[in-house]
């Protein structure tokens, strides 16, 4: 058999492994640094695969790595899996499907791999959403986990269609909170500072800054804290914001605008204000590169949210195509995904998403010059945006 059916044959063969494992993830939805399960599951397989496994890894405690390598030299590539849920909702984004799909290509390739040469690794990275010590990709890209690295693929449940990999926003998810003075607010408002004045005057000023921002950027909070009563003039508010744009430079720019809101907020109502980031962490933006798309064969779509996979695409070309995981339009983080993501359709999105994934690793890796084409291609596109 050939090396591309070899693949095919073993992705068929462990199909029904991989579905449930991802069914089994699904039934037990883990937040951000808390996927002590799935990261178990999916650590534990490649175990069983022959990888070697190393959890607790970069800084996060249910992250881990998982790497072959044949004694033969030839590229490094890493596939990237992600498998947490998010809060209250469960595994609304798919993560349950995204981390057996990673696996099980990186499973699939390793049967050709002695005989083609190379090395493949597992990056199992927690907190996507963010959260807790979320958004692992950064740190393992801040502790040199890709300096070796030829080239990072995964793939993402989408919707009802294929698509490529989105030049997605970066990302900074940032808490803000004044502090204030309570007093009764009818018998002796005059002795209180409202803190809730000042958080409604920074979702003013946010709603009245759009009008001046670039289509790019998008700004959207929430307020978590808004007071106790309202008979008491409330002396603490929090909110939590996302602030996104195309560049990380943009984002930057955008991050140091709410600055100033939030201290103009302050100044206003005599409270004391702070703005800091949510999580250590900060998404930057998606950089594809087309050429390593085209090895995927698959159309060209637009920007969609924000992924930690861009500060991945920021140091090595990465594809993050998006796989098909429903019959009918489902958006994401809603609970129809939710329910797409343990569907026929969705389970059926592991071999498919596998298989792909396989096999453009391995055309990257008896095809030198397209590795080394994708990777200047890559440095171009970075360059690009600089």
């Amino acid at each position: 058999m050939s090396y591309r059916d070899r693949i095919l044959a073993y992705v068929d063969r462990q199909d029904a492994v991989y579905r449930q494992i991802a069914l089994d993830i699904h039934a037990r939805p883990e937040v951000s640094n808390y996927e002590f399960f799935a990261c178990e599951t999916l650590s534990g397989q490649l175990a069983k695969e022959g990888f070697a496994v190393t959890t607790d890894v970069a800084g996060h405690r249910t992250g881990f790595t998982a790497d072959y390598r044949a004694e033969k030299p030839g590229p490094t590539l890493v596939f990237l899996a992600e498998y947490d849920a998010l809060p209250g909702i469960g595994h609304a984004c798919g993560h349950n499907l995204f981390g057996a799909t990673s696996s099980l290509a990186a499973a699939a390739l390793k049967q050709v791999l002695d005989e083609t040469g190379g090395e493949v690794r597992v990056y199992g990275t927690p907190g996507e959403e963010g959260g807790e010590n979320g958004s692992a990709k950064v740190s393992f890209v801040r502790e040199g986990f890709f300096r070796d690295v030829d080239a990072a693929l995964c793939a993402h449940p989408g919707s009802d269609i294929h698509e490529p990999t989105h030049a997605e926003l970066s990302c900074a998810p940032i808490r803000i909170e004044f502090r204030g003075r309570a007093a009764h607010a009818a018998a002796a408002p005059t002795q209180g500072i409202n803190a809730l004045d000042a958080m409604i005057l920074v979702f003013n000023a946010v709603g009245l800054l759009r009008q001046q921002l670039p289509q790019d950027v998008r700004i959207h909070g929430i307020i978590t804290k808004g007071g106790d009563a309202p008979n008491i003039i409330p002396e603490y508010t929090e909110a939590k914001f996302f602030v996104r744009a195309a560049s990380v430079k943009r984002r930057d720019e955008v991050y140091r605008r709410m600055e100033k809101i939030v201290e103009g907020a302050a100044l206003q109502t005599g409270c004391t204000g702070l703005l800091e980031p949510m999580q250590r962490n900060l998404v930057d933006n998606v950089i594809p590169t087309p050429s390593f798309d085209a090895v995927y064969h698959l159309e060209h779509g637009g920007p969609l949210g924000s992924s930690d996979v861009g500060n991945v695409s920021q140091v090595i070309p990465v594809i993050q195509p998006m796989i098909r995981i429903s019959d009918v339009p489902v958006a994401g983080h809603t609970l129809e995904k939710c329910e797409a993501a343990r569907s026929e359709t969705g389970l059926r999105s592991i071999s498919v998403g596998a298989k792909a994934l396989a096999l453009t690793a391995l055309e990257l890796i008896e095809n030198p010059a397209l590795l080394k084409q994708i990777q200047a291609d890559h440095r171009a596109a970075v360059k690009a945006q600089q």
